[in-house]
């Protein structure tokens, strides 16, 4: 049985293969002006499926340019009318339809106010896309499925661009141009273990840290949205902070370890839950003999998380038909979710 969301998740290999090769004149100009011009703050503005793509960005900002980026709470503007001095600030936006007046007033109060804004949005032609100095189509195409999964991949890949030009890094744009192929194996990965034990759950963690901590709260997302299961997601760090105490026998954990700084302390993480009684879902490169699902991995390590979401949409929606779901309707949900 195939759905709409399988469908297009697939398809993302296709879809970023023509991202990359589009637009890469205009991310190096806006590169080279943030260097030239380095910003005094970065927030981004995004909900949802997008608001991990933000964080994702974000991770790749402060770690490899060392700028200390924040979530803006678009309330302060759409709400509060807070008088926020954004002079001489980056601010990115990301969107899949580029609608929704809580990601598009922010926006543009922030350029009035002398940002440089940018947006990476799937809808060029958007109220978001014409708000923005910068805009940045993501092109992922059409996306019918109410579930966001190849726009979720451009997002990141757009981040990435973003993130690379602005470094003026070579290697990292070589690891991008790359991508299609490691997400092209990442449809193929085998994750019916994940199927057999969540088909019944009713509730599940999934955990991740690092770059992996976007993954984890997109997961949950989608566990909840295509699947009913009611997901929580928790950084690596913080589950011993009380979550720890809803661990009983058989408690599901989706744990996601990528390459990087934080993959030791996942696997010492997810050992420890083993012994605790928890059904771990250990997902892990190849390399990582405990693993219990296998994560595929991109030329470098700062990329993995977009194939890994690969392989996890592959299986989500596998795992909605299973529940005898339709992964692309959910219940109470629209395609565009318009909030103030």
């Amino acid at each position: 049985m195939t759905s709409l969301m399988l469908e297009e998740a697939r398809s993302a290999t296709r879809h970023v293969a023509q991202q990359l090769t589009r637009d890469q004149q205009r991310y190096a100009e806006l590169g080279a002006r943030l260097r030239a011009t380095p910003p005094t703050n970065v927030v981004t503005v995004a909900r949802g499926s997008s608001d991990h793509a933000a964080a994702y960005c974000a991770y790749l900002v402060m770690a490899r340019l060392g700028h200390i980026v924040a979530s803006l709470p678009m309330s302060l503007v759409t709400l509060n009318q807070a008088p926020l001095q954004v002079r001489n600030a980056l601010a990115i936006a990301i969107s899949q339809s580029g609608q929704s007046p809580d990601v598009v007033e922010p926006l543009r109060y922030f350029r009035a106010h002398g940002a440089t804004t940018v947006a990476l949005v799937n809808h060029a032609d958007s109220p978001l896309a014409t708000a923005a100095e910068w805009s940045m189509p993501l092109h992922a195409g059409v996306e019918s499925s109410v579930a966001a999964t190849k726009s979720f991949i451009a997002s990141l890949v757009a981040g990435a661009l973003l993130t690379a030009h602005w470094q003026d890094d070579a290697a990292l744009l070589d690891a991008l141009g790359q991508l299609p192929q490691a997400l092209e194996t990442a449809t193929r990965c085998d994750w019916s273990e994940a199927i057999e034990v969540l088909a019944p759950a009713s509730r599940i963690m999934v955990v991740g840290r690092g770059t992996g901590f976007p993954l984890a709260l997109e997961a949950a997302l989608k566990c909840k949205e295509t699947c009913a299961i009611q997901a929580e997601a928790f950084s690596g760090a913080e589950i011993k902070h009380g979550p720890m105490a809803l661990i009983e026998e058989g408690y599901p954990l989706l744990m996601f370890a990528p390459r990087g700084p934080a993959q030791a302390g996942m696997l010492a993480l997810a050992a420890e839950m083993r012994v605790r009684g928890a059904r771990v879902l250990l997902a892990a490169p190849q390399d990582v003999v405990e693993r219990d699902l296998t994560l595929p991995v991109a030329a470098t390590p700062d990329l993995d998380p977009i194939v890994a979401i690969q392989a996890f949409y592959v299986m989500a929606a596998q795992l909605s038909a299973a529940r005898g779901m339709d992964a692309d309707r959910p219940r109470h949900l629209n395609k565009v979710t318009r909030t103030s």
